[in-house]
């Protein structure tokens, strides 16, 4: 008799996660919040309730390179998108090279909503940086390539800050973004990755640093990509 209210209970909270996709925000929240009581008072965890598509582990790389020189910040903000799109980041690099590839390992859904909006920021930056941060002939050499990076830099840690925003505001989402334990353990295989330059703060470029960590905050990719409504939306801190 216990295993069968205990089943009820688990289908009752997968189909109240599986309401959570719903694009109407409040019925989203309202059916989030339901089942973390249920989970609470019941001491399961998302995994044990959700209904689980058969979804391949995918292990895959974007056509992003990074070196130490020239954008050592795509590798952060692969590594801080990955985090809160329940992935986690990897990079390929071949012996005797000084470029690294950027790529991802998730479930196929996780995977491609992941990939998306790392591009789509990327290409944010990249556009951005042509833009507005002006190349001068008579500056030292590498400025332009330091100020391109101050403004990735600062960008990652905006970012950064409007998930932990999210976060707080948001805390009941943190039932179905939580990693899937296959891909946890698919990452941990491959060892720590290891750090593609250093993240350090340049006087000269303070400004261009400043200007990407506003735009970071800011960033939201809802008009560009099609997803769960929960996984596109970032808190806009202005």
């Amino acid at each position: 008799m216990e295993v069968k209210i205990m089943a009820d209970i688990k289908d009752k909270i997968a189909k109240l996660l599986a309401l959570a996709e719903s694009p109407n925000e409040a019925e989203a929240k309202a059916a989030l919040l339901k089942a973390r009581e249920l989970m609470a008072k019941n001491k399961l965890t998302p995994e044990e309730c959700k209904e689980q598509k058969n979804q391949k582990l995918v292990k895959d790389f974007t056509d992003i390179q990074c070196t130490a020189m020239t954008n050592p910040w795509a590798a952060s903000l692969s590594a801080v998108i990955a985090d809160n799109y329940c992935c986690r980041a990897i990079s390929r690099k071949r012996k005797g090279y000084k470029t690294a590839t950027v790529g991802f390992i998730g479930l196929e859904d996780d995977f491609e909503i992941c990939k998306k909006i790392f591009l789509y920021a990327y290409n944010c930056i990249v556009s951005t940086c042509k833009r507005e941060i002006e190349r001068n002939p008579w500056d030292d050499r590498g400025t332009y390539r330091k100020a391109v990076n101050a403004y990735g830099w600062g960008f990652c840690e905006g970012l950064r800050d409007a998930f932990e925003a999210q976060k707080e505001e948001h805390q009941e989402w943190g039932l179905v973004m939580v990693t899937p334990q296959a891909v946890v353990e698919e990452a941990d295989g491959l060892g720590k990755p290891r750090a593609i330059g250093r993240n350090e703060v340049d006087m000269d470029t303070l400004g261009a640093r400043q200007k990407g960590y506003r735009d970071g905050l800011k960033f939201d990719p809802n008009s560009r990509l099609e997803g769960r409504p929960e996984r596109a939306q970032l808190a806009s801190c202005r």
